[in-house]
């Protein structure tokens, strides 16, 4: 499983757990942004700065993924990508993105992107809180540990 990061948004919080569970999980870990970003240094840690432009780091992400891999994103566009190319999808506030969820989560993302651009005033996304960075690395855990479970089954010693 390698883990990719849609990574211009991504809480530094989150990076940082990221960054530990890679190491711990022996995880491959690519952080995509469209500006330089300092990583630890790992053979297993790296990033990669891709050039501005829209959706320049979503497909970047999406032509190198394989079924298996994780992807850590808000973005609900990129997440229904990913999903249908057989990869899984974490937000970075610990949410699963599933076949089953993700159409609802586009069509409240279009109703949300409506809203605003009729002026209605909808508020930005709560502020990032321990709760959520708990939920996330919670999250991630149970996924790490499901896809080493497999591994190890899928290769018996």
């Amino acid at each position: 499983m390698n883990i990719w990061v849609d990574a211009d948004a991504c809480p530094v919080v989150i990076k940082d757990i990221l960054y530990r569970a890679a190491q711990r999980s022996q995880q491959p870990l690519t952080l995509v942004a469209n500006q330089m970003l300092r990583t630890p240094p790992s053979p297993l840690i790296r990033a990669v700065q891709v050039p501005r432009g829209f959706d320049v780091a979503d497909d970047y992400i999406v032509a190198r993924i394989t079924p298996g891999d994780l992807v850590i994103t808000a973005d609900i566009p990129l997440a229904s990508e990913v999903l249908q190319k057989g990869a899984l999808v974490l937000s970075p506030h610990g949410e699963r993105y599933t076949a089953d969820n993700i159409s609802e989560r586009l069509s409240m993302r279009d109703m949300m992107e409506e809203l605003r651009s009729a002026g209605v005033d909808t508020g930005g996304p709560a502020a990032f809180n321990q709760a959520d960075r708990r939920t996330f690395a919670n999250a991630l855990d149970q996924l790490l540990q499901k896809a080493l479970r497999e591994a190890s089954a899928a290769h018996p010693r």
